[in-house]
């Protein structure tokens, strides 16, 4: 008789997804094939991977990740932090509409940070009970 090579009780929970600020809203304003590329690294992370097409960041931003995908109207990005204890948290999808290079720009790295500080007091109050 065949055994089972896996099972859903096998399968570890899922950490869920939240989305913080505009940042879902920002998503469903996106082409669906970015909507379909986020979401599924989304899905990755929840499972502990990660997707191809997301890197980590370094810097100020060290420890988030960024899902950047190319699509005809433009490069879209969304950057969360799998980091946190409880869940998977979704800071800022944008469009990089920036002419010069490929750094994120000044003020969507501190619309990120302040995302990622509201995040953190969040799981921190969670972790608390």
């Amino acid at each position: 008789m065949p055994k089972l090579a896996y099972s859903a009780s096998d399968a570890r929970p899922r950490k869920p997804v939240l989305w913080v600020g505009s940042s879902l809203d920002d998503l469903r304003a996106c082409p669906g094939e970015v909507q379909d590329v986020v979401g599924y690294a989304l899905f990755l992370a929840q499972e502990g991977g990660q997707h191809p097409e997301a890197k980590r960041l370094r810097g100020d931003l060290r420890g988030l990740v960024e899902v950047v995908e190319d699509h005809e109207r433009g490069t879209y990005r969304a950057v969360y932090t799998a980091g946190l204890a409880h869940a998977i948290y979704v800071l800022h999808v944008f469009q990089k509409k920036a002419t010069r290079g490929i750094a994120t720009p000044k003020h969507e790295v501190r619309l990120i940070r302040a995302r990622l500080r509201w995040a953190e007091r969040h799981a921190r109050t969670l972790a608390e009970g």
